[in-house]
């Protein structure tokens, strides 16, 4: 079968197409054929050595969706829509930039019934799964209260975005540059603001006493700021690296923390495990509710199989606002 794999660390142009054997599925496993899957940046920070060293030949991608070939197990059965994301992909066993994969049942979800076309389906797993676990269950937020999402042009700080106001939130979003705001109002957001470094005085402004939770996408290079605007008792939640290493440097707990708040990392590796199974995951509803407009897709190109070095280019120049996909 044909699969991307990288065998050095570096910039696009390491990604080679090649001819590999087809995966064999183990007994906790369900073989499955990639229709499609999306780009994200741990695809990137795997292939130029920010994961570690590559010293055999790796084929990235964390998430695909596709149609079961196999499961012994009868759980999923031939040809059933299906969804994938972590497990161990592109680490501790072959990514999804591949024709086939083999990936554990624990981390295969249900789309049967859904009718979204491959192409949106596979914007979907990653972003949603992870702002799921993030946004859902560690910041635990719930309808009327208000989340920041501190880096919300990145895909996913627009799926959080998108998914707070399904929940009924008030979202105030944060990016770089003012040209982005239509694209964060298009995908729910409330209250945009330029984030120059320094984002307080700007969301105090438009909310005195503060937000009820925050999602730090950008990582610990905002942090220590992004947590000034949450209110007592509130919470925070960490899940990017776009600002660099997540690691604090001399973080006082009594000076730095807010009264009362709470500080977390998500880190999606939780997905499809005893913590957090992906049998409670609503990523069936929230593909129904984009194929029913309720909920804004994130897609904003689609690439060929082929052209995965290209995509991974346009990933790196941060000029997508939105969720590359590659089909099959």
């Amino acid at each position: 079968m044909k699969a991307w794999i990288v065998e050095h660390v570096g910039g696009p142009e390491v990604l080679t197409l090649a001819d590999i054997p087809a995966p064999q599925a183990k007994a906790d496993e369900v073989k499955i054929r990639v229709r499609a899957f999306g780009l994200n940046r741990a695809e990137v920070y795997r292939r130029t050595g920010m994961f570690g060293p590559i010293d055999s030949p790796v084929v990235p991608g964390i998430e695909a969706v596709g149609e079961v070939i196999s499961d012994a197990s009868g759980t999923f059965r031939t040809g059933q829509r299906v969804a994938t994301a972590m497990g161990g992909m592109q680490f501790s066993r072959p990514g999804s930039y591949a024709e086939e994969i083999a990936v554990l049942r624990s981390n295969v979800v249900d789309l049967h019934g859904t009718t979204l076309s491959w192409e949106e389906l596979a914007a979907l797993p990653e972003s949603y799964l992870t702002v799921w676990g993030a946004v859902g269950r560690s910041l635990g937020l719930a309808k009327g209260q208000t989340l920041l999402v501190r880096g919300a042009t990145a895909a996913l700080g627009l799926a959080a975005t998108a998914y707070a106001k399904s929940l009924g939130a008030r979202v105030v979003a944060t990016t770089r540059s003012e040209g982005n705001f239509q694209r964060l109002r298009e995908v729910g957001a409330d209250v945009a603001i330029v984030d120059r470094g320094r984002i307080e005085e700007d969301v105090r402004r438009a909310l005195p006493e503060g937000v009820d939770a925050a999602l730090e996408v950008v990582g610990a290079a905002t942090l220590r700021d992004t947590i000034k605007v949450v209110k007592p008792f509130g919470a925070v939640a960490v899940v990017g690296l776009l600002g660099g290493p997540p690691v604090l440097e001399s973080f006082n707990l009594m000076q730095d923390l807010p009264s009362a708040t709470r500080l977390s990392f998500f880190p999606s590796g939780l997905l499809g495990t005893a913590a957090l199974p992906l049998t409670d995951a609503p990523l069936r509803a929230i593909a129904e509710g984009v194929s029913a407009g309720r909920i804004p897709s994130l897609r904003v190109r689609t690439f060929d199989f082929g052209d995965v070095r290209q995509a991974h280019a346009l990933m790196e120049s941060d000029r997508a606002l939105g969720k590359l996909v590659v089909r099959l």
